[in-house]
């Protein structure tokens, strides 16, 4: 049975949902709607599709199956629960939404309908991470003892301008952290489980923007580790995102989409070969649909076997939990406890 697949926002990212759709069999592309008529339009044209100027709208129009979410993060969680209301799956672009409550409004409407939420954290998808997290739960570097990341990247001034919505607290819900850095803090919690307290400070040092575009971070993980983090938009030209993972048997290095190699007690073992990389430096161009196709490709998969996607709604709130904690304690400069985020993993 082919399935119906609506899109929602018309910007860059819809573009890249719409290359990974396109990329899955059993899929039929049917309509992109948002409020931006130019740029629904120019998808639209391109792939002989249908255009709306809201979900309400393209839903009155024609049957769908799966809503693929790419508008601004702030109102996820109210097209969730429309796509929901009309019995339609929803893929999310991350993050699910900017708050916990309105994160929780979603979770709730899918739940009520009985109707299944994948959100895009392609990392999970990811062959060399998931790879690293089966060795981690192995025990191949032992007890986890310290956990460094870093996303020092780079975005323009005319970046923030291109949207409205860039870089405000309602639609963007932040900045370095909640746009660029969610997918790491996702991939942290994936690898290495939950985050048990977080200290944080907060800067806008360079952007003209109401948020920050600058944030670094200590945390105690549940499992007695602590870890680093940096995530930023102003580190010119832009770097590799990387995470190293010491533990008592040794160290593993993760860059972009790879394992850049696992230096351990036994010996060094090397890396697997680079990957392209979903996520970009220096721009907000995705070239390569690949990682998203794989999200799809789960999620499809999940809906056929009536299993849990790769990220559901409740495994995506919990970057939601830690992303707040750390705005919190920016906030407030005091060591801040995560609100409980444990949830039973994904069986994909």
């Amino acid at each position: 049975m082919t399935l119906r697949v609506g899109f929602t926002g018309g910007g860059n990212i819809t573009d890249t949902h719409l290359r990974a759709v396109q990329g899955v069999p059993g899929l039929q592309a049917v309509g992109v709607c948002g409020p931006n008529a130019a740029k629904v339009g120019a998808i639209a044209a391109k792939e002989g599709l249908l255009t709306a100027p809201s979900l309400a709208a393209l839903l009155d129009a024609t049957k769908l199956d799966i809503v693929c979410i790419g508008s601004p993060s702030g109102v996820h969680a109210d097209e969730i629960a429309l796509a929901a209301s009309r019995g339609c799956h929803v893929l999310c672009e991350k993050p699910l939404d900017v708050t916990l409550e309105r994160v929780d409004l979603a979770i709730e409407a899918v739940e009520r309908a009985g109707v299944s939420l994948g959100l895009f954290f392609q990392d999970r998808c990811t062959p060399a991470f998931r790879e690293a997290r089966d060795g981690i739960a192995a025990g191949r570097l032992g007890r986890i003892l310290l956990v460094d990341a870093r996303v020092k990247w780079w975005r323009s001034p005319e970046y923030y301008k291109s949207a409205a919505w860039r870089g405000t607290p309602s639609l963007d819900g932040g900045g370095a952290l909640m746009n660029q850095g969610i997918h790491t803090i996702d991939l942290l919690l994936f690898l290495l489980g939950d985050v048990k307290e977080v200290q944080a400070r907060t800067a806008t040092t360079l952007h003209a923007i109401e948020v920050e575009d600058t944030l670094v971070a200590t945390m105690v993980y549940a499992s007695g580790a602590l870890g680093t983090f940096h995530a930023t938009t102003a580190a010119w030209p832009g770097y590799p995102r990387r995470i190293e993972i010491s533990g008592t048997e040794g160290t593993l290095q993760l860059e972009h989409d790879r394992i850049a190699g696992w230096d351990l007690k036994s010996g060094h073992v090397a890396g697997a070969t680079l990957t392209s990389a979903s996520q970009n430096a220096s721009t907000a161009v995705v070239a390569d649909a690949t990682p998203h196709r794989r999200v799809v490709e789960d999620f499809v998969l999940a809906l056929q076997h009536g299993r849990r996607p790769a990220c559901d709604g409740r495994e995506g709130r919990r970057s939601i939990a830690l992303a707040q904690a750390l705005y919190e304690a920016a906030r407030t400069g005091r060591t801040t406890p995560v609100a409980n985020t444990a949830g039973a993993a994904p069986t994909g």
